[in-house]
């Protein structure tokens, strides 16, 4: 029993640690340029440059979180639906398998019109906020 808990504990180390070193590494690279800025008396445009953050507008970055989240919900979903089938199929007749497995597909089939509908209010909303607050078109990835 303490055997297999070690051997546990050193692959999720090692998992850890597999996951975490090339995370880690542009961290740890040194600077590629240096800051000798013309007529940018402070240095921030170049410590702005250094830091390697992004330029976009939060709320467009928001919205691509929220799009990835309703992603992963569709897969979740999609799961279910094939896991539910596959209860359906090797239920041999037996009428509570198969009724679990529709009460799942059901489940699921709501789940993905409220992930649609989720979906469809986040482009409604974040198109809106975006045309009223800047005056252009919403940015559309290329």
């Amino acid at each position: 029993m303490i055997n297999k808990k070690l051997i546990n504990l050193v692959f999720v180390f090692l998992f850890a640690f597999a996951v975490l070193v090339p995370a880690s590494a542009p961290t740890l690279a040194a600077p590629s340029s240096t800051c000798d800025q013309d007529g940018d008396l402070l240095g921030l445009g170049c410590v702005g440059s250094n830091t390697g953050l992004s330029d976009k507008d939060p709320r467009i970055i928001i919205v691509q979180i929220i799009n990835v989240i309703l992603g992963l919900l569709g897969i979740v979903v999609t799961v279910l639906i094939v896991y539910a089938g596959f209860l359906w199929m090797t239920a041999g007749g037996e009428e509570s398998k198969v009724e679990k497995a529709r009460k799942i597909i059901v489940a699921a089939i709501i789940g993905l019109a409220i992930i649609l509908s989720a979906f469809a209010i986040t482009k409604f909303v974040s198109f809106g906020l975006y045309q009223a607050t800047m005056g252009s078109e919403y940015p559309v990835a290329k």
